[in-house]
C-alpha cells in the first residue's frame, strides 16, 4: 500500500492521497478529502473505505487524524451537484481538498480522476486498494460523510437516512413516495427528478451542511 509513496518519499516530496465518498447516492453530499501521511508512522489496516467495518473505518480515522501530517475533507452539497453534475462536483472536491490543506504538497495521488491543478499528480485505477494515502483520505470521507448523514436523519426522519446514508434502498424510494423530495436530494438524478411534484417536494434550503 505504500508503494507509490515510497519514492517520493526518498526524494523528500511531500506527497498527499485524494478520495470521494457518497457519487451514488440521492441525497447528500459527495465529501472528497485529502491526507498527507507520515512518512515515519506506518499505519496498519489501510484500505479500500468499502471494504471496512464502521467499526474499522471510525479505528482508522482516528489513527489517520492523529498521524497525518495533514487532512482536509470538503463537503460538496446536492445543490452543487446539481448544478455542475457528480463527475465535475467529484473533481472539485477533491481539488478543494487539496488546495485547502495546510501545507504544500509536491505530489497528488488521485483515485481514477485528474485534476485541474499545477501540483504533478498520478491518476490510480482502484487507487484505494493501491495506495496507503488514497486508501487514508477514502477512509477519512466516508467516516465523515456517515456522521454528517447521520446528524441529517435527526433533522429529516422520515427519510430514515441514519439506515441507508442516501442510497437508493427500497425503504428510501418510498420514503421519496410517501414525503416528496427533501432538500438534501439530488434532484437531477433520475429517482429523485421523476418524483418531483410541487405540491410534495420541501423548499429548498441551504442548510444541508
Amino acid at each position: 500500500m505504500y508503494d507509490y509513496e515510497r519514492p517520493l518519499w526518498q526524494r523528500e516530496q511531500c506527497v498527499t492521497g485524494t478520495d470521494e465518498v457518497g457519487r451514488g447516492p440521492l441525497a447528500g453530499p459527495v465529501v472528497c478529502a485529502a491526507v498527507v501521511l507520515d512518512p515515519e508512522v506506518t499505519i496498519e489496516g489501510l484500505a479500500d473505505s468499502k471494504t471496512l467495518s464502521q467499526g474499522k473505518r471510525e479505528m482508522l480515522d482516528g489513527l489517520i487524524r492523529q498521524h497525518a501530517r495533514a487532512v482536509s475533507v470538503v463537503f460538496i452539497n446536492a445543490r452543487e451537484i446539481d448544478r455542475i453534475n457528480i463527475l465535475q462536483a467529484t473533481r472539485e472536491g477533491m481539488k478543494r481538498a487539496v488546495e485547502s490543506l495546510p501545507l504544500d504538497v509536491d505530489h497528488v495521488l488521485v483515485d481514477a480522476l485528474t485534476l485541474d491543478i499545477d501540483t504533478p499528480q498520478t491518476s490510480l485505477i482502484k487507487g484505494d486498494q493501491r495506495s496507503a494515502s488514497i486508501a487514508a483520505a477514502s477512509i477519512v470521507a466516508k467516516v465523515a460523510r456517515d456522521n454528517h448523514m447521520l446528524a441529517m436523519a435527526a433533522r429529516y426522519p422520515a427519510y430514515g437516512f441514519d439506515r441507508h446514508k442516501g442510497y437508493p434502498t427500497k425503504a428510501h424510494l418510498a420514503a421519496l413516495d410517501q414525503h416528496g423530495v427533501s432538500p438534501l436530494h439530488r434532484r437531477t438524478f433520475g429517482p429523485v427528478a421523476k418524483r418531483l411534484k410541487p405540491h410534495l417536494s420541501l423548499e429548498v434550503t441551504s442548510d444541508e451542511n
